[in-house]
């Protein structure tokens, strides 16, 4: 059977086959007839879905872009029923297909899943399910026609969509008014925006409350439920109960308190109520509730509704929110509640804000808090759009333990008595090769994990061909070592195109080594395109086969080619391709004198003659109307165009001189040129190169400054995940170190991956991303203020995962900073003994003493742990002269605990007459205290007021026991006693004492 009717033909690079075509040359190669019997085929089309064949499917000969199309929301097969094959044969036959619906466009999901299953029963398909968060609709088809949505069918949704969410302003236009007043709002803010003058002024008198509106207000506000596409929630709407409840938010950034709503009855406030502070009043509330902003009924306040047209944007107005792509504006809730809410940044990569598009279907009004994620974790996801663990650990533990592995250089900095170790890898070119291999293996590990995407795949193999690259432009080898192939002696100029045999290194012809590998190179890196090209052609075309051949240089199988067909001159000919300028210039004279004797070149094959020019160098005649990748292009100007003795370094610059006359394929990203992307990404030529040309032009001009380095090492060379830095941080930390480049203006590139292992819980890895950020002297201080932003902001991830806080520690990242960072953590979680503990540790005297006595100090004392509070007052004492008010805070307890033992102990003792001293001990105390509770005030708890009672109790018990002579000095205990920081209804005692002791001196002395 000839070829073209053994593999199934794709020209389109936006469709995708599974297997690919490349898989299915090399199975039937394997197992004859297996393109006969393929199971479960796949066809599909990047951004618009897929259809899997179920059982074994004959692909053999089909044409696959005439006979499948996408279209949006729609797939067809074997649209030309002249050319539709039997039910059960070809690809006429049962079906699972998946379409990817744009929910823009499209009602919300409880209407649309309705819409799907009735629509799948009108086209006698059976719906299987819906996804609403990446909208793919799944359905099982038996034979084929058109499915999907057609433009009519897509147009009823939308109008029936509009029935069901009807304004309800417009459907208050048909009531008559109550009382007669009318208000009208189309010259309004609101109207200008695109949204509901009406609702809006409803919604600014229930928020913003006027007493002269009274009459015309009701207090019930409805509730709302509205759909979020993708990773988007929104707050818990309030439910209808008698009592009302409360907002509450199901996001993980709570605030720091919540306040009570304000209850039926209770005088309504005249700012704006926070949006989480409202209190619903379900009495109130109609069936048809809707949204925050909307009333579902107007209770006296009639207002008539003019249809108003929105503000529109104009088609030629770039905006700040959407970039190149034009839509409507965006709109603030806090356009509406003043400082009630604000747009604001959680951990990892999480953000809370509330804007909407305006006017656009399926969305809210912009009061709806929204929660989304960034998705900063893309690259650790299967095609199935879940986390793979072990995917995680590749991408990301295992390469940077092999970059931990590497040798490093230490530079200390000191600041603030802390000391930092900032690290740098250092290696040579000798060693690079092995480095690379490294690499590479850990890669092809993560190949291996199961259902990953094709995208994923394409971008992992290119980072393989790119580490290679890295290898062959700038590694060095040490003197007598082999060199790898030259060859016969007898080939001119391909001497070192080889890959058998061996050498001692000579060193003149160390460039014209690196050529070789790097021509090696280039022939692995578009193998595969070749072989898929190949694949799609034909036994009658050999000729345009060879051609392909030769863009790939397998001169070997282009040889066979012609031999196998007996084209025995072209067979001699292409063995000598890409040799001796000699040769070319034969070939070259002998076109020319074809031309000049007015040969008749009709009656020689054209692809022949494309061959041939090919042959003589003259690229652009031999690829008329045949575009090819940019690798390939540059193959053919090394192997066919320039002498074969050319260095490297040239033939860079002359590709690059040609890319900037626009005569060469312009050097695209590799998820743009081979695909398939899983979206859609805008893209135009000049944007960026694809990090592989950067690298090449980096070795062409590596004696000079190179200015292309903020480009080279941005995300889109390499990736279409903006957020996705992990490999090109490691091949510029690996370059850098063997001299390749030094820059100290990377920063962005260390952000976004220290950003991106945060946003993975990778607290450790991104310090240790800080300390390779190279020291500078404007800025000395800039490692310490991440690594504590780092320490304080991802507290919870580092301090109860063991193995990270021991890897924090092993860094040499000083333990204070730690303990600070805890600190912080558990002041704001309320934990107030472990808050004072890691402030104590960490040496933030000040915090730790306010903390004491603010929120410990009380609970201990009233809990008679005196221990305790004597260690921590005793920890805090040495560095007494740091804290304010010492004497009037924590020194307070330490001199209680003192003076306490010391009128126990001179009680015990036959000492002479002890309560004066102890009296004027007593009296200073007593004054402390007072002055204390001055000083802090209401910060001061109740609790802290009872502890100076009791204090002032014991000691007064203890003053009321010594024993003493002088009358006189009784009587000025009363008076201390009489002063003491305790109740009124305590001090009663002492005074009935005090009288009784007095009446006992006065009846003394009358006798």
């Amino acid at each position: 059977m000839a070829a073209g009717t053994v593999f199934p033909v794709l020209r389109s690079s936006e469709y995708f086959t599974r297997p690919s075509i490349d898989e299915l040359v090399e199975r039937e190669v394997s197992d004859p007839g297996y393109c006969s019997r393929v199971p479960d085929f796949i066809i599909g089309r990047a951004g618009y879905g897929q259809v899997r064949f179920l059982s074994n499917t004959d692909v053999r000969g089909i044409d696959l872009n005439d006979v499948v199309r996408f279209d949006k929301h729609s797939v067809g097969v074997y649209e030309d029923e002249t050319g539709k094959p039997p039910v059960g044969h070809g690809l006429n036959k049962a079906a699972e297909v998946s379409l990817l619906l744009n929910l823009k466009d499209l009602p919300e999901p409880s209407i649309l899943v309705e819409v799907l299953r009735c629509l799948a029963r009108k086209q006698g398909a059976r719906f299987l399910s819906f996804n609403p968060v990446n909208g793919q609709w799944k359905f099982e088809v038996d034979h084929f026609s058109r499915f999907g949505f057609v433009e009519e069918e897509e147009e009823d949704v939308v109008m029936d969509e509009a029935a069901v969410r009807q304004p309800t302003a417009e459907v208050r236009e048909r009531d008559p008014p109550s009382n007669g007043y009318e208000i009208k709002l189309s010259h309004s803010l609101p109207a200008h925006l695109g949204l509901d003058p009406a609702k809006m002024q409803e919604m600014r008198m229930a928020m913003f409350y006027n007493e002269e509106d009274d009459e015309y207000m009701g207090d019930g506000f409805p509730s709302d439920e509205r759909y979020l596409s993708r990773e988007r929630m929104n707050v818990d709407s309030p439910t209808s109960s008698g009592k009302g409840s409360r907002l509450r938010s199901v996001s993980p950034l709570h605030m720091s308190s919540q306040k009570v709503g304000r209850r039926p009855g209770m005088p309504a406030r005249k700012e704006p109520l926070a949006l989480l502070e409202y209190n619903m009043n379900s009495s109130e509330l109609g069936r048809s509730s809707q949204g925050m902003l909307m009333s579902g009924q107007n209770k006296g306040f009639p207002v008539k509704m003019t249809k108003v047209e929105g503000f529109k944007l104009p088609a030629e107005q770039e905006t700040p929110v959407a970039g190149k792509m034009y839509s409507n504006c965006v709109v603030d809730a806090a356009l509406f509640m003043g400082r009630s809410f604000r747009v604001g940044w959680g951990p990892n990569g999480m953000l809370v804000h509330s804007g909407s598009l305006v006017n656009s279907p399926g969305m809210g009004l912009s009061s709806v808090i929204h929660i989304e994620k960034v998705a900063s974790d893309r690259v650790v996801r299967d095609d199935k759009n879940k986390i793979k663990e072990d995917l995680a650990a590749l991408v990301f533990s295992d390469l940077m333990d092999l970059h931990k592995s590497l040798d490093h250089e230490f530079l200390e900095t000191e600041s603030d008595s802390f000391r930092l170790k900032l690290q740098k890898v250092v290696t040579n070119r000798f060693v690079l090769p092995d480095i690379c291999r490294s690499y590479i293996d850990i890669i092809e590990k993560q190949l291996e994990v199961s259902d990953l995407s094709m995208s994923s795949r394409v971008l992992l193999m290119h980072q393989v061909t790119v580490w290679e690259l890295i290898r062959v432009l700038f590694s060095e080898r040490a003197n007598g070592n082999q060199l790898e192939p030259i060859g016969d002696d007898d080939q001119e100029g391909m001497v070192l195109d080889k890959k058998e045999g061996s050498v001692n290194i000579d060193l003149d012809a160390l460039p014209l080594v690196r050529r070789a590998d790097f021509s090696n190179w280039l022939q692995d890196s578009v193998c595969h395109r070749v072989q898929g090209e190949v694949g799609s052609l034909s036994d009658a075309r050999y000729l345009e086969h060879i051609l392909l051949l030769l863009t790939g240089r397998q001169l070997d199988s282009a040889t066979e080619v012609a031999a196998s067909r007996g084209d025995v001159r072209l067979a001699i000919l292409l063995s000598q391709a890409g040799g001796s300028m000699l040769n070319r210039s034969d070939l070259s004279q002998q076109l020319d004198l074809w031309k000049i004797n007015g040969l008749d070149f009709d009656y020689i094959e054209e692809d022949r003659i494309k061959v041939y020019e090919l042959l003589t160098g003259n690229i652009e005649a031999a690829l008329l109307d045949s575009p090819i990748d940019w690798k390939r292009y540059l193959g053919l100007i090394m192997w066919y165009q320039l002498p074969p003795d050319t260095s490297l370094d040239i033939i860079i610059r002359s590709y690059q001189h040609l890319l900037d006359e626009g005569k060469v394929p312009y050097p695209v990203p590799v998820y743009i040129d081979e695909g398939p992307l899983d979206e859609a990404l805008q893209w135009s030529p000049g944007d960026r190169f694809d990090i592989s040309f950067y690298l090449m032009l980096l070795h062409a001009n590596e004696d000079e400054k190179f200015g292309l380095l903020k480009t080279m090492f941005s995300a889109f060379s390499s990736s279409y995940d903006p957020l996705d830095y992990h490999m090109i941080w490691h091949q510029r930390s690996i370059l850098e170190a063997i001299g390749a480049f030094s820059s100290n203006d990377l920063h962005l590139l260390d952000l976004s991956f220290i950003y991106q292992l945060l946003c993975l819980g990778k607290c450790h890895w991104a310090i240790y991303v800080i300390l390779h950020m190279p020291y500078l002297d404007d800025a000395p201080y800039i490692h310490e203020k991440l690594i504590r932003e780092v320490l304080s902001q991802y507290c919870e991830s580092w301090s109860k995962d063991d193995a990270q806080r021991q890897y924090i520690v092993e860094l040499g990242i000083p333990v204070e900073w730690m303990h600070e960072a805890l600190g912080l953590y558990h002041e704001y979680y309320g934990d107030q003994q472990g808050a004072l503990e890691n402030f104590i540790q960490c040496g933030n005297w000040k915090k730790a003493h306010t903390i004491f006595m603010t929120s410990v100090a009380h609970i201990m004392f009233l809990s008679s742990h005196h221990q305790e509070i004597w260690e921590i007052t005793s920890a805090l004492e040495n560095h007494k002269s740091e804290i304010a008010d010492w004497d009037l805070g924590a020194g307070i307890y330490i001199d209680f605990y003192i003076l306490k033992n010391s009128m126990q102990e001179e009680s015990a003792m036959d000492d002479s007459d002890p309560l004066e001293k102890n009296n004027e001990s007593c009296k200073s105390f007593f004054g402390r205290l007072n002055d204390s509770l001055l000083v802090w005030g209401s910060k001061l708890p109740v609790e802290s007021r009872a502890c100076y009672s009791k204090m002032a109790e014991e000691l007064c018990e203890l003053l009321t026991n010594t024993p003493s002579q002088a009358l006189n000095v009784h009587m000025g205990c009363f008076q201390t006693m009489l002063n003491a920081p305790v109740p009124d209804d305590h001090k009663s005692p002492y005074l009935q004492e005090a009288v009784s002791f007095f009446t006992e001196i006065l009846c003394s002395d009358s006798r």
